[in-house]
């Protein structure tokens, strides 16, 4: 029986370390990104799978009873509410930001293509 113990305590201190570097790296992409719409992808990212793994490993040292069914609704909550809340700032961001061709980068490849042969250059498929 001791050894499920231990078992089970590596569990929930593997989960919780993982959901911490998660949050870190967030932090660290956060701060890293300078566009907003960059910043809020990497945030409903971390935030998600962060904290998903967070609350499993508090649910598994909780053991099986009422309060790992709340932190699973919760974990499923999170799930759903935090990919559409980011998704809704993210479309409300398109439609008002008046500069957004200015941090996006777009190419025509056809043209691209054809101003590299006319120098001469060969056809180069990267982007």
């Amino acid at each position: 029986m001791e050894i499920i113990e231990w078992i089970r305590f590596f569990l929930v201190v593997g989960f919780l370390i993982m959901g911490m570097s998660i949050f870190f790296l967030e932090i660290f992409g956060v701060y890293r990104f300078k566009y907003v719409l960059n910043r809020m992808q990497i945030a409903a990212t971390g935030d998600t799978l962060g904290i998903g793994l967070c609350l499993v490993g508090l649910m598994i040292a909780n053991g099986f009873n009422a309060t790992t069914a709340k932190l699973a609704l919760v974990v499923v909550f999170l799930w759903c509410a935090s990919p559409v809340s980011s998704h809704v700032i993210a479309s409300l961001q398109m439609s008002t930001d008046k500069r957004i061709l200015d941090h996006c980068r777009i190419m025509i490849i056809g043209k691209k293509r054809e101003k590299q042969t006319e120098k001469g250059g060969g056809t180069d498929d990267s982007i």
